[in-house]
């Protein structure tokens, strides 16, 4: 049976937030975009919910894909609503954490350019609100 809506409905995102802490304080796993909307700029790894797939299924295949890390234990954070979030239209993120230990190798890939570790207290500047949920976690997690 298939339903038509005489609503608009939004878009279903998950971004990844990896911690990790090294001898210069945290540090969080970011990706270089490869396309726009912006392109080349950092974000935190993640992307479309496929719609065969849960939450939890679209955040670990979305940080293999963009980082290569596997097997991470993501827990659910929070979710992040502004109308304004996507410049390509209504977006709703559901934001997933964890926390690694050591040296963690990973690699851009799939729709990332690079993918990289940068200290917490040194963000460049994010794409979409990457700031501002880095910065929420940053003050729940207290990091």
């Amino acid at each position: 049976m298939s339903y038509t809506y005489k609503y608009p409905r939004p878009a279903l995102t998950v971004d990844a937030m990896v911690f990790r802490k090294n001898a210069e304080g945290w540090q969080v796993l970011l990706i270089k975009r490869k396309n726009e909307p912006f392109k080349d700029k950092w974000a935190l790894p993640g992307g479309f919910v496929d719609m065969n797939e849960t939450l939890e299924e679209a955040v670990v295949r979305e940080l293999q894909e963009e980082t290569g890390l596997h097997e991470i234990p993501l827990k659910q954070y929070h979710a992040f609503s502004d109308p304004n979030r996507d410049p390509r239209g209504r977006t709703v993120s559901v934001v997933f954490y964890a926390f690694v230990e050591g040296k963690t190798n990973v690699k851009g890939s799939d729709d990332a350019a690079e993918a990289q570790w940068h200290n917490l207290n040194q963000l460049p500047g994010l794409a979409f609100d990457h700031q501002q949920i880095i910065r929420k976690a940053i003050d729940d997690l207290n990091l």
